[in-house]
């Protein structure tokens, strides 16, 4: 039987992040891809121009049609931009029992233009982050997490130990905005992990941090461990990057079909 990856999202119209990136990523991965849209945007390789939230009612009518129908194998969870949204996915999570959550905690795009209402991150940290097998911030999401800077390896490892006093899963701490190196920490059972890797020169980064995060759901799904997840699921995206994909005036998508 094929596995079955839900992805909980914002729409991209340009293609390289959000919900397109997932299916796109699932997809290689020979798995069978289902949505829920949890907003439209209105972005490109430069920035984001417009969001339109879709109704909270309408999200969980989506998620029911799914999880009644065909259960996800594992669930990808990105940008969700206000409380209700948040407060009708924990419900709906809860309620079907959904296994290998995979958490993005989108509050920045790689262009700098915030996703999520400053109210709603209260309800993120409080209700949502809690359910996930894994939570995947980046530099600047950790520091919004932990309350403090995070300037190097040291304070990784600090952020994650604060985090994790709240967070019950495991943290994957990505490094690759700070660092020289794409140096990931995942913090598990009180336990330390680094993914270490050159970092590939490009500029091409659009939608990374959803990439990532759908690899990970998708070897979940598969039946790997969290570490062997996030083990692969790095290789892919380097392999995504590497590929030098070149579309758009500014931060450009990766290559996702690489290895077809």
């Amino acid at each position: 039987m094929i596995k079955k990856v839900l992805t909980i999202a914002g729409s991209d119209c340009s293609g390289g992040a959000g919900i397109q990136a997932d299916i796109k990523t699932i997809t290689v991965h020979k798995m069978y891809a289902m949505s829920v849209i949890t907003a439209l945007t209105a972005q490109n390789t430069t920035g984001v121009y417009g969001i339109l939230d879709a109704a909270p009612e309408f999200i969980g009518m989506q998620m029911d049609c799914i999880f009644e129908d065909i259960r996800p194998d594992a669930v990808k969870i990105g940008m969700v931009s206000n409380s209700k949204t948040i407060e009708t996915i924990v419900e709906r999570l809860v309620y079907y029992k959904a296994e290998n959550i995979v958490i993005d905690p989108v509050m920045v795009s790689t262009s700098g233009s915030e996703l999520l209402c400053r109210e709603a991150r209260e309800t993120l940290i409080g209700k949502l982050l809690p359910l996930g097998t894994v939570i995947t911030p980046n530099i600047s999401e950790a520091q919004v997490l932990c309350g403090f800077q995070v300037e190097g390896e040291e304070e990784m490892i600090k952020a994650a130990e604060q985090i994790s006093k709240t967070i019950p899963g495991a943290v994957l701490i990505k490094g690759g905005h700070l660092l020289n190196q794409a140096s990931d920490l995942l913090y598990e059972n009180n336990k330390k992990h680094w993914f270490k890797a050159g970092r590939v020169i490009t500029e091409n980064t659009h939608g990374t941090g959803c990439t990532l995060s759908s690899a990970i759901a998708c070897n979940l799904a598969a039946g790997d461990s969290l570490y062997e997840s996030i083990k692969k699921a790095k290789i892919y995206l380097t392999g995504a990057l590497q590929k030098g994909l070149d579309i758009g005036r500014g931060n450009g998508p990766l290559e996702h079909t690489y290895l077809l």
